[in-house]
């Protein structure tokens, strides 16, 4: 087994999980989680990322849903790593990842999203599921 994941929602998985474990050669390294983002989160905050974009201009640039990903992983906090482009000609954000928060650092990240559309004036709509 080169790599594997299992995610433990019931008493099925987590047997399963056992079993790998107890089958694992030796040297083998197992890796514990808290859980990831929750769908309905992860629809909330898009859904917020393109309201944003839609209605808000920021410095007098329109800036995509994935830019004001960036801004808000930045007013989260954590460590900031900018470089230099390869070209010299400007920088690269080599920041973190919202796919790799947990449950409650992105619930924060939703809190300070709310509250930057609340102070300007931005109306977000509801994620709406797929059909």
């Amino acid at each position: 087994m080169a790599r594997a994941l299992v995610l433990i929602a019931s008493d099925a998985e987590r047997e399963k999980a056992i079993r790998w474990i107890r089958k694992a050669p030796w040297n083998t390294r197992v890796t514990f989680q808290e859980p990831k983002r929750t769908l309905p989160q992860n629809d909330k905050f898009w859904a917020a990322m393109t309201d944003i974009s839609r209605q808000l201009s920021w410095h007098g640039m329109k800036l995509a849903p994935e830019d004001w990903r960036l801004m808000f992983l930045a007013a989260l906090g954590g460590e900031m790593r900018i470089v230099p482009n390869l070209t010299g000609n400007g920088f690269v954000d080599l920041g973190r990842s919202s796919s790799k928060l947990d449950k409650e650092e992105f619930s924060n990240l939703l809190e300070i999203v709310q509250a930057f559309c609340a102070e300007h004036g931005v109306k977000l709509t509801e994620p709406h599921a797929e059909t």
